[in-house]
């Protein structure tokens, strides 16, 4: 997305969800000790660590502060080597577009063979119920295509590639050192527990529901404790409570749980400081239905 386009995102998005608790982005800062995240208004792009070596996980929107609040993460730009992206969509591939910045220009990005699909323009991005076509994605980097299941090894990090179509088409989610998981646009935490992601934005809805029955099937079998981190509403270590309504869908204009922490504006950025990123750890996201 053009970075004016990003800005009349911002604009059109801000108006609509304004006061809905939709967008619940964490704050720029550190989950733990290998996990940072840079906050792009209401869209988080997240960087794990290890023995030295950083890769980053989406690269948000066409956004002007990237470097600024990499900056206060002391990450530099042009370390990024490696790019894992779990959808082609405009707030995730942002940094990567020709006409940004291009701070990742010597990157090698890592996508599912199905959703290069969209960057191939062998298909269009359909939102709002298929009724409105995003405009194509223009990448320049390299491109490693991945299938599902695939385990990968960059600089001593395993990274296995779980494919959860029904956001896009080839949405991937990434479980890294069997510890991490970056689940991208497929699951929303409310209040009380976690959804299928915003129904407005899926190629189907059906099929997301679906995939995320599938994806609870693959956690539960491992007896391991797992972050599971979204790139909207933040991250719990609570298998049960990510899962909890995935059969249902996070309507955007429907009732719901009030969340005390949800921001009104989650485009308005005053709160995401150096000081705080320099701070405390990024909590979890709250269980109220458990209060």
């Amino acid at each position: 997305m053009a970075r004016k386009d990003s800005e009349n995102q911002k604009k059109f998005m801000s108006r609509v969800f304004c006061g809905k608790e939709i967008f619940k982005p964490l704050n720029t800062g550190w989950i733990d000790e290998h996990v940072a995240c840079v906050r792009e208004w209401v869209a988080n792009i997240f960087f794990y660590t290890k023995n030295g070596k950083t890769i980053m996980v989406d690269a948000g929107y066409n956004y002007e502060r990237l470097g600024e609040k990499m900056g206060w993460l002391d990450i530099d730009p042009s370390s990024i080597r490696h790019i894992l992206i779990t959808h082609q969509d405009t707030d995730h591939v942002g940094a990567l577009e020709q006409d940004s910045g291009l701070l990742f220009r010597d990157a090698t990005i890592y996508i599912s063979e199905e959703e290069n699909r969209y960057l191939t323009g062998e298909i269009r991005r359909k939102v709002i119920y298929g009724l409105y076509k995003l405009p194509m994605v223009k990448i320049d980097n390299r491109r490693v295509l991945l299938t599902d299941g695939q385990i990968i090894d960059i600089d001593g990090i395993k990274i296995e590639c779980i494919l959860v179509p029904g956001h896009t088409w080839g949405h991937m989610v990434y479980l890294i050192d069997d510890q991490y998981l970056f689940t991208g646009d497929t699951i929303w935490f409310g209040a009380d527990g976690g959804y299928s992601f915003i129904s407005t934005l899926a190629e189907s809805n059906k099929l997301s529901v679906k995939s995320l029955a599938v994806l609870e099937e693959n956690l539960k079998r491992r007896n391991e404790s797992i972050k599971i981190i979204t790139g909207h509403t933040g991250w719990t270590d609570n298998l049960e409570f990510a899962f909890r309504h995935r059969a249902e869908l996070c309507a955007p204009f429907k009732k719901r749980m009030h969340d005390p922490n949800a921001p009104y504006d989650g485009y308005e950025e005053s709160e995401d400081t150096e000081q705080s990123a320099r701070g405390a750890r990024l909590a979890k996201q709250i269980d109220y239905a458990a209060k």
